[in-house]
C-alpha cells in the first residue's frame, strides 16, 4: 500500500509516517518511480507506534523497544520491561515536580488573593 492509505488506515497524517520512517521506527519498500510501499502489517505497527507515544516515549525509547516486536526473545522481552519501567519511574519523578510546583503556584495565588482584599478593603484611619 502506498504511505497515503497506510496513514488512512491508521489514522495518522502523512507526515507522521514519513517522521517514522526517518526514526526508523517504519520500513517501507520503494517503487521505480520512488514512491513509498508498506505492507499490511505496517498498519499495526504504526499503531503500536502510536500507543508508545501515546504512553509519553521519544522516538529514542520507541526504537529500544522495537526489537521485542521485530525479534521476539526472553531477553528482549526483559531489557523492554525494564525500560518501559525506566521510563515509568521518570514519568514519576515528573509528576512529583509538577506536584510541588502547582503547591507553589497555589501558595502564591493564595497570597496574591490576601493582597487583593487588602487592597479592596477601606483604609483605616
Amino acid at each position: 500500500m502506498r504511505i497515503g492509505e497506510l496513514a488512512s488506515r491508521a489514522g495518522v497524517s502523512v507526515r507522521s509516517v514519513r517522521y517514522y520512517e526517518e526514526q526508523g521506527l517504519l520500513a517501507s519498500t520503494r517503487s521505480a518511480s520512488g514512491q513509498r510501499h508498506y505492507t499490511a502489517e505496517s498498519v499495526e505497527r504504526v499503531a503500536f507506534i502510536q500507543r508508545l507515544y501515546a504512553a509519553g516515549l521519544s522516538s529514542r525509547t520507541v526504537a529500544e523497544l522495537l526489537p521485542c516486536v521485530d525479534a521476539p526473545s526472553r531477553e528482549n522481552s526483559d531489557s523492554a520491561l525494564e525500560r518501559m519501567a525506566q521510563e515509568r519511574d521518570r514519568l514519576s519523578l515528573h509528576i512529583e515536580d509538577l506536584l510541588r510546583t502547582r503547591e507553589t503556584l497555589d501558595a502564591l495565588v493564595e497570597t496574591a488573593r490576601a493582597y487583593r482584599e487588602q487592597l479592596g478593603a477601606p483604609a483605616a484611619d
